[in-house]
């Protein structure tokens, strides 16, 4: 998917994918009185369609849709490097909830649900993905814009570590050979949490609250699909050399970094 540039404005949009009318209509008119710009589509072709056309901060994803479901649409968005998912799905399970993790979504809930629930979940993933989500406020002649990006200099901004260079405020990660390794949110924040604190052990708690932050409850074993993940794509088998696991106490970053 072709990255477009889009006039700026303050309003976050919020894509509702689901072949339920009904559904689409109640969460946009609930989500628009709380300040959200929303649109609908009723399956990912018109999902992938208002992506090529339009910028969105969040999607809210149904599973269980006619010809194509939620899941492989979401591996597609994840492939392209779309906007941050939460799923929203009749199918509840705890294993249901993995799977959606573990292919890239930032938060799962199982229908039917509480709309002040899911307003919860929006806005704290918006705040967790806030980097990447914020649209600067335009700025007077002579003004300091409100959210200036910090610079790629030498302010810290890049991470290097065995070969490895992350650069946490573009949120880009080129691997020893200087190729650029996709990475989900999830995955990204993750591996910044490894680096900022190498050579010690991190539990998962640790690990979720400097990852995920401390307004969402994830369920158990979280991290350890989220780590799966980013182990395959930072090599596999050799990635043990990097993330090492420590029984019974969580996990490592074992090279050193600097910046």
């Amino acid at each position: 998917m072709n990255a477009i540039h889009y006039p700026m404005d303050l309003a976050t949009r919020i894509l509702i994918v689901d072949d339920d009318e009904g559904i689409r209509s109640l969460i946009s008119s609930y989500l628009e009185k709380h300040g959200f710009v929303t649109e609908t589509a009723g399956d990912p072709d018109a999902m992938r369609l208002k992506l090529e056309n339009g910028r969105y901060d969040l999607i809210v994803l149904d599973v269980m849709m006619p010809r194509e479901d939620g899941l492989t649409a979401l591996r597609r968005l994840q492939k392209d490097g779309g906007p941050p998912v939460i799923i929203l799905s009749a199918v509840g399970t705890d294993i249901d909830r993995i799977v959606g993790i573990e292919m890239g979504a930032e938060d799962y809930l199982a229908k039917p649900c509480n709309p002040r629930e899911l307003l919860a979940r929006i806005r704290a993933v918006l705040r967790r993905n806030a980097p990447a989500a914020v649209v600067p406020t335009p700025a007077a002649p002579g003004a300091v814009p409100a959210f200036a990006a910090p610079q790629d200099d030498d302010s810290g901004a890049i991470l290097r570590f065995a070969g490895w260079r992350i650069n946490v405020m573009a949120r880009v990660l080129h691997d020893p050979d200087g190729s650029m390794v996709h990475l989900s949110d999830g995955e990204f924040r993750l591996l910044r949490a490894f680096v900022e604190h190498p050579g010690r052990v991190l539990t998962r708690d640790q690990l979720l609250e400097y990852a995920r932050g401390q307004d969402v409850d994830y369920f158990d074993r979280a991290i350890d699909v989220q780590l799966s993940r980013l182990r395959r794509k930072m090599g596999g088998g050799d990635s043990a050399d990097l993330i090492r696991t420590i029984r019974n106490e969580g996990y490592i970053f074992v090279p050193p970094v600097t910046r």
